[in-house]
């Protein structure tokens, strides 16, 4: 998940116990202390925690949300599942950018963070082209009950916050939802892994 990396603010790891009972995933991480991350290319923090905070101000001013993008994209492709999703609010007009799995297909949308719109069209791309690694968490991704759209909604009630990105991530063999909710002025990561999501 590209946009969670990049963030240089502090990510908090939250440990979610049988919290929700809709909850579409058990938490494998338990809550550490925040750290800060840095960017190796440059030593500017305080450009970089500038950038951020642009970023989340123009977020939070969208009257589009994440799971409005979601649910936009999805409904280009009936059956369609999201991939992964993130907030680009560096461009000129903020957006979702948008992965959604159908059809042996990965599609990619841009969605208006204002007005819902699809920008530019839509782009597929043939899961034979991917990588293994890449097939196999896709794979994996339509052989599960649960959506991203559910660890977002968990990750949002449990962090108290917004997500602003989610995706697959695989640690360990283990196939897990990573989603960044903006929890007041801070960012916080919610790992959890659905049920049926392990290494085959």
């Amino acid at each position: 998940m590209t946009a969670a990396r990049r963030w240089t603010l502090q990510l908090l790891a939250i440990a979610l116990p049988a919290l929700l009972l809709a909850a579409p995933a058990q938490a494998v991480v338990s809550a550490d202390t925040p750290t800060a991350l840095h960017n190796d290319t440059d030593g500017d923090a305080e450009a970089d925690r500038q950038a951020v905070g642009r970023e989340i101000e123009r977020f939070r001013s969208s009257s589009i949300t994440i799971s409005q993008a979601m649910a936009i994209a999805e409904a280009r492709h009936a059956g369609a599942t999201t991939a992964d999703v993130s907030f680009d609010g560096a461009s000129d007009v903020p957006v979702y950018r948008v992965k959604t799995l159908h059809n042996d297909r990965i599609w990619r949308h841009t969605i208006n963070a204002a007005t819902g719109e699809l920008v530019g069209g839509e782009a597929a791309l043939p899961l034979s082209e991917l990588d293994h690694e890449d097939r196999s968490n896709l794979a994996a991704l339509g052989a599960i009950r649960h959506r991203l759209a559910d660890a977002v909604r968990v990750a949002e009630r449990a962090a108290s916050g917004k997500a602003i990105s989610g995706g697959l991530v695989r640690e360990r063999g283990r196939l897990s939802f990573a989603i960044v909710v903006i929890s007041g002025d801070d960012l916080k990561e919610v790992i959890l892994e659905p049920p049926g999501a392990r290494a085959r």
